[in-house]
């Protein structure tokens, strides 16, 4: 990812001019492809591996090329494509920059403009399974010694085998030393007692992926495939694939191995305070009754699908639901929804995490949608961030009742209708509202500023105020007020003319 400058405080985030994402600075120094001495051809050749490409294209006859890199990638894109260009004369090829969500997911979008044939995805990627496009993935190599991450991760995970000699160990790691995790597994099973079981996710480093194979997907842990929680060795600096992992193992003790620094510490004593944060968001959303489900990837297999589930959920619980497209998130873009009171993100794993204490509503996943909307919160150790898991595990979970349905079928008193409920985030009683999205409210008909159908031929339908409209009539500033009739017209008054060498002032005696 590239590395920007900090984050302006909230209290400019909605007012500066931009002129902070122009001024930004891209860190282009120490990444995954300058471990080579030189930027010559052959090291370039090596880097990026020009020729396993080129075997991979003309064996599956690809004849319309994306190569996308990311921003500190870019410098060497010009280079890569004369390389590429040179072993293949006869194909088309297009170089893709300014990705329309997260450098980690396949841009298929921007592929599908030029009708792209595959993609080759360069740098670091989440992996996920992709919708329409077959994908190259090109990790690169980061330098690492190999004994000494062994090493101080058992020094650093001593004690946590003292009580099981016996316990699983799962490793996980950067897809860019997916080139060297072999040689480390090795190393560990050298040093490990052979009770040891060691789990390791099936990453290539290269390889070639169509829509629905999610051959080259991390294979997440379940609780139920070791009665004992395993310990965790992730291979790689701090980043957002650490913090995923140490959420959705929550239960196991994580230690990371920084081949940078070359230090392993205990990932997971951080944990209880992220989930405390997001434990925080989900009561901030159940006090919500608009939401806007953001559109983070138009890459991901099930984000379709996904959505779907999300809209219907909403629905059934009688709240409004907006669905927005912005791309890249920042908090100006979604100031602009004032009406909206949560975001849930709809985005690959690895970018669904958002801290939103500088954006102005929070901003969720739909694992934790789920959790706020059920009428018995249940917070555990668990946490889901993939799309497939969030969606087989609600096929499986009877579906909530119909609250329009039960209206109809009980008479219920008006009273126990309304009745209020409590906010953990405020401390206080709140009346939520309610978005039937049925047949429409005859009482409403009445109302100043509804619209009526009065016969076949007119365009007009029955209007019941939305969210949109009732936050318009609510909210004290509307714009500038016309104020007809009762304000006198001014005077007219003739004022300065001539040209710009001398102006003759209408007011002369």
């Amino acid at each position: 990812m590239a590395t920007a400058t900090p984050a302006a405080p909230l209290t400019s985030a909605f007012s500066n001019d931009g002129a902070d994402i122009i001024h930004q600075h891209v860190s282009v120094a120490s990444q995954i492809f300058d471990d080579t001495p030189t930027r010559s051809a052959g090291a370039l050749d090596q880097a990026y591996e020009i020729d396993r490409t080129v075997d991979h294209i003309i064996s599956r006859d690809y004849h319309t090329i994306a190569l996308q890199f990311p921003d500190e990638l870019l410098h060497n894109s010009v280079l890569v494509h004369r390389l590429l260009r040179t072993r293949l004369p006869d194909r088309e090829l297009y170089v893709l920059a300014d990705t329309s969500y997260g450098s980690c997911c396949v841009d298929e979008v921007a592929a599908q403009h030029v009708n792209a044939d595959v993609v080759v995805h360069y740098g670091h990627a989440c992996l996920s399974p992709t919708a329409r496009l077959p994908v190259i993935y090109v990790f690169g190599k980061r330098n690492i010694d190999i004994d000494h991450c062994v090493h101080s991760l058992l020094v650093s995970a001593g004690s946590s085998f003292d009580n099981n000699p016996s316990r699983s160990i799962i490793v996980r790691y950067d897809v860019s030393y997916a080139y060297s995790i072999d040689a480390i597994v090795q190393a560990l099973r050298g040093q490990l007692d052979p009770s040891h079981r060691l789990l390791v996710p099936s990453v290539r480093r290269f390889h070639t992926s169509g829509p629905g194979d999610d051959s080259y997907a991390t294979t997440p842990f379940h609780d139920g495939e070791d009665a004992v929680n395993p310990v965790v060795f992730y291979v790689g600096r701090e980043s957002l694939s650490l913090t995923n992992l140490i959420v959705t193992h929550a239960a196991c003790q994580v230690y990371n191995y920084d081949p940078e620094v070359m230090s392993a510490s205990v990932a997971s004593a951080r944990t209880n305070k992220i989930l405390m944060r997001r434990y925080a968001l989900v009561q901030r959303a159940r006090d919500a009754d608009v939401f806007g489900i953001i559109v983070g990837t138009l890459a991901v297999a099930s984000y379709l699908p996904l959505m779907t589930h999300l809209r219907k959920l909403l629905a059934k619980s009688e709240k409004k639901s907006y669905t927005i497209s912005v791309g890249k998130l920042n908090p100006a873009k979604l100031a602009n929804f004032a009406e909206i009171e949560c975001f849930v993100l709809v985005a690959c794993p690895e970018n669904s995490l958002i801290d939103s204490k500088n954006f102005f509503r929070p901003i969720i996943t739909p694992y934790e949608l789920e959790i706020a909307l059920n009428s018995e919160p249940s917070w555990s150790n668990r946490y889901l961030l993939d799309f497939q898991q969030v969606l087989s595990e609600a096929s499986q979970r009877p579906d909530p009742p119909d609250t329009q349905k039960l209206k109809d079928e009980e008479d219920e008193d008006e009273d126990e209708d309304e009745e209020p409920m409590f906010s953990l985030t405020t401390g206080k009683f709140r009346k939520a509202k309610k978005f039937s999205v049925g047949h429409p409210d005859p009482s409403l008909d009445d109302q100043p500023g509804a619209l009526q159908l009065r016969s076949r031929s007119d365009a007009l339908q029955g209007y019941i105020p939305d969210a949109g409209g009732q936050f318009l009539a609510e909210r004290t500033f509307r714009g500038l007020d016309r104020r007809l009739g009762q304000d006198a017209p001014g005077l007219l008054e003739e004022g300065r003319s001539g040209i710009a060498k001398g102006y003759e002032d209408g007011h002369r005696a």
